[in-house]
């Protein structure tokens, strides 16, 4: 079985990397000496501006664009990382697989449409198994995957029931990833935010001083988290000496209705 490399050497793959906790993950890794490989599906110009904030701390990044919705862009996408693996690290393998890509569609369950039910499967569902699957020759032995749940699997909001059901999928995927691939030293854990303000579905949280004060009464920190909150965690859960926490849903929501 192959050992973890130093920290200066590890590369770390992040989806969703250009803003929100794919950022904030990207940015906590590379103050922590790893360096990364970020995808975007829009707005190259967040994505490069990652990029150069990683520079800035002394670490390297590449930005590759992906839409996690397309599974038959895969190959082409496994390809483009092999060859940055090559070109800019001189290896054939990365050490962190980091799940984080998404998007959010409110509805009702009455409201729901059969078309963006789908819609979110194949992001949050379909796509994270099959860009895993397609990935699992490029992950290094004794490295690690993070899947990114939510604290809706756990508790319940209105409107979210369709999007929730994809993060169930997600945690119940990760077990199975940790069973299955224990044998190459490769650990797989889950981390579930509790309300972020971000601008994901929108900034409908970030941009919301009411709602947000709502949600942080629920928490018993008594706040809402911003993005460094879980950029943070999932670091940890990248370090060196968390590397026996296997198979794990980490919720980190501040303590949202306990």
């Amino acid at each position: 079985m192959t050992q973890q490399t130093p920290s200066r050497d590890r590369v770390a793959l992040i989806t969703g990397a250009n803003r929100g906790l794919g950022r904030s993950t990207a940015l906590r890794l590379a103050a922590e000496g790893v360096d990364s490989i970020i995808t975007y599906r829009s707005h190259a110009e967040e994505a490069q501006a990652v990029v150069d904030e990683i520079a800035a701390l002394g670490r390297t990044a590449h930005a590759l664009r992906l839409d996690t919705g397309r599974t038959e862009d895969f190959p082409a996408f496994v390809a483009e990382v092999r060859r940055a693996l090559k070109d800019t690290w001189g290896r054939d393998t990365f050490d962190y697989l980091v799940n984080n890509a998404g998007q959010g569609t409110a509805a009702t369950i009455e409201d729901t449409t059969a078309e963006d039910f789908d819609a979110l499967f194949a992001v949050h569902v379909r796509g994270v198994f099959f860009l895993t699957q397609a990935l699992l020759p490029l992950i290094a032995d004794g490295g690690r995957i993070i899947n990114t749940s939510s604290g809706l699997a756990r508790f319940s909001r209105p409107g979210m029931a369709a999007y929730a059901m994809t993060k169930g999928a997600v945690e119940v995927f990760t077990r199975y990833l940790a069973l299955e691939l224990g044998r190459r030293g490769i650990t797989a854990n889950t981390v579930a935010p509790g309300p972020i303000a971000t601008d994901f579905g929108g900034g409908y949280l970030r941009d919301d001083e009411a709602l947000r004060a709502h949600l942080g009464a629920e928490t018993a920190l008594g706040r809402v988290g911003v993005a460094e909150d879980i950029g943070g965690v999932v670091a940890s859960l990248l370090a060196e000496h968390t590397g026996w926490i296997n198979g794990q849903r980490v919720e980190a929501s501040g303590g949202t209705l306990l």
